[in-house]
Formats: C-alpha cells, structure tokens, sequence
C-alpha cells in the first residue's frame, strides 16, 4: 500500500524548495523498495520532480498587508480545497514549506480539528530572523511535530522555545553546482572577450515589478552608458515576467537578454562566472549568488501604507534585509531600502564596486564566512530519510 505525503507551500522559492524535497523523497524511497504518492499546492518544479499539483501557488504571492489584500479571496479557496483534500486522502504526514501565512493557518487549523497527522515544517517562515508579532512563533512550535531547520541560528531559536528541531543545512549547498570557466560561459553565452555581464534580478512577485524593476533599470541604463561592454541579463523565473521586461528594454533602450524560465537552471552557473555585478530583490537570490561568489546590491521597497503599519503598528524592527546579512549579523553586501531606494545612490554604489577590487574582496571574503553558517551538503537527503523513517 502506498503512503501518502501532503507538500504544502507557495512562491517561487517554495517552488524551488518543495521540488527539492519530493525529488529526495521519491530517490531515497526507491533504495528502500518503498511506495509514495506526492500531493500538494506548488508550482510546475514541484510537478516535474513527480509532484500531483492540486493547485499552482507561485503566482499567489505578496509581501506586505496591503499589497496581499487582493490575494486573501483566492488563498481561502485554495486553503478550503487543500483542507478539504487532507481530511479525505488522510495523508500519513503533512510537509509545510515557508508560506508562513497560509502554512500557519493550514497547521492552527489541522490541531484545533484534532487530527493527528504529523506534520513537519521544512524551512520555517524566517521570523527567527525578524519577528512580527508576537503569536506566530509559539503556534508553529505547537503544531509541528517537527521542524527541519536549515540555518544553526534558526534551529537554536526554536529549540529555546522547545520546538523538536532538525538542523540539516540549507538545501542551496545541494544544488550550487561548479563555477564555469568564463571561456566555457562566453562560448555558451555567445559574450565577447571584452564584455561582461550585470544582472538585475528585480522580482518573484508582481508587485516587485512594479516597486523595483523601474529603479534597477534606470541604473543599468546609466551603468551601460559609463562601462559599454557591460550587457545586461534579467533571468525570469515566470513566463508572464517576459514580456514587461521585453518591454522595460525598449523603454529604457538597454541591451541586454532575457533568460527565459526554461533555459534558467541549465545557464545560470555559466551567467553568474561572468557576472560583474547584480542588482537584486532581497530573498533566496541573494544566498544563491553568495555561494557563487557573484558581488551583489540588494534593493527592496514595498508600498507607503505597507512600510507605515510595519514600522508603526507591527513594530517591524529589522537591521537587514537580505539573508546574507541577517545571518552574518553585518553588512556584507549594500542594501538599499524604501527612502534610500534610490537610483542614485545604487548608481553611485554599483560604480564603486565595478571599479573598486577592495570592496569586492570585502565581500567575497564575507561569502566565505557565510558557507560556513549554512551546514555540509545532503541536506535535503538527510530530511527526506528522517521523513521517511517516520511513517514506514
């Protein structure tokens, strides 16, 4: 008889980590000669790693209260068929990932019905980083059987709480793979000896589009009229980004490429060896291009309303943004948010480290601080046996 797992998660990333993780799962299930089925809400790499998909959750995405608004409608309704699907599938284990929102609603709900199915988190919402509220915390430690934690930090947060902890590594050390070498990536790339790369990566949402893609373009613009062999790369990670960034070129008469989704895993190592700089969102990415040793600035902004109620109604207080400092506690890389979001001043900075070899060496040299916060890789191996383990 076959068992059953329930992957529960939304984003991008989720995406990404969710894909992961049932890919292991359905590996280490086969040595073992033991039968799974995957169920859950993701996206189309969580369908291609063997995933039955009830529902595509990556375009269901926001950050901030009122940008989310538009979003709560549907993200009941798909709440409501995924509850109603686990209470009649009656899955042998519930698998949530990030999604801190609807995840936490999903397991709140599973223990006040008394169900008994366990549940794991893998890769709790990173409020141990930056806590809003005052609830969230101890409710996840109430309803999850088990938490898999991917930062050292994150497993000692919730371990002083008494959540029941795994510390396995984040699952990036998995799947960084070799760093070409730049006459490899200029013969895949078609890129001439003299040119480099700058990537802007702007956006896993479409309110960052509309928030930080026009800034970042109007520094590429000037950076390629100072350095004309710099061209520039936006990879997009959905197919209806495509288009406004086909267009974004055109308005802002940039030359560049777009990566398009299908083509992005296969380049991406090739693209970051001859990547001078990037201009990126805070998130995942910015732990990615760490681990690739590609120098990075990190902007963010989110609606006037959003960063109002954050700051003065939830008590928002965060000295970082990006992952990379959070974990490391310091500014290894520049960031850039809301007032100081500015095309300016990321200008200014973005000029000062193509031509500064210091600053990039400051960075660089913080990266190799940070690979040894994040764990030995197999990671994701190690949370799929204990997965396993636990209902064979």
């Amino acid at each position: 008889m076959n068992k059953k797992i329930f992957i529960s998660t939304g984003e991008v990333s989720g995406d990404l980590h969710g894909s992961l993780l049932a890919k292991a799962l359905l590996e280490e299930a086969k040595k073992r000669s033991m039968k799974i089925q995957i169920f859950g809400l993701g996206g189309q790499r969580m369908s291609q790693a063997g995933v039955k998909v009830l529902h595509d959750t990556t375009p269901i995405s926001a950050i901030g209260l009122w940008e989310a608004l538009p979003l709560v409608i549907p993200t009941l309704k798909i709440q409501k068929k995924f509850f109603d699907a686990l209470v009649s599938y009656s899955p042998d284990c519930l698998i949530l990932i990030d999604y801190m929102g609807p995840n936490i609603n999903i397991g709140r709900k599973l223990r006040r019905a008394k169900n008994n199915i366990p549940i794991y988190y893998y890769i709790a919402p990173q409020e141990w980083a930056w806590r809003v509220g005052n609830n969230t915390t101890t409710d996840l430690i109430n309803f999850s059987d088990k938490i898999f934690a991917i930062f050292k930090q994150e497993a000692d947060f919730y371990k002083k709480r008494g959540g029941n902890i795994s510390w396995i590594g984040h699952p990036l050390m998995d799947i960084t793979k070799r760093v070409p070498t730049k006459l490899e990536s200029r013969k895949l790339l078609n890129i001439k000896n003299n040119q480099n790369l700058l990537l802007i990566m702007p956006a896993s949402r479409p309110q960052e589009l509309r928030y930080i893609l026009p800034t970042f373009m109007k520094v590429a613009k000037r950076l390629q009229l100072k350095y004309p062999n710099l061209i520039v790369f936006i990879p997009s990670c959905r197919r209806e980004f495509d288009e406004i960034f086909e267009k974004a070129f055109d308005e802002y008469k940039i030359n560049g490429n777009i990566i398009k989704r299908d083509e992005l895993e296969d380049k991406k190592p090739y693209i970051y060896s001859l990547t001078k700089l990037a201009l990126t969102k805070s998130g995942t990415v910015n732990m990615e291009l760490a681990l690739y040793g590609v120098p990075q600035v990190v902007g963010y902004r989110v609606s006037r309303v959003t960063a109002f109620i954050a700051k003065k109604i939830l008590n928002f207080k965060v000295k970082f943004i990006s992952p990379v400092n959070l974990l490391l506690k310091k500014a290894i890389i520049p960031e850039f948010v809301q007032k100081e979001f500015d095309a300016d001043l990321i200008y200014k900075k973005s000029c000062k480290l193509i031509e500064n070899k210091t600053q990039i060496e400051k960075i660089k040299k913080g990266y190799k601080l940070l690979k040894r916060e994040l764990g030995e890789a197999g990671g994701v191996n190690r949370a799929a046996e204990e997965i396993l383990k636990s209902i064979f």
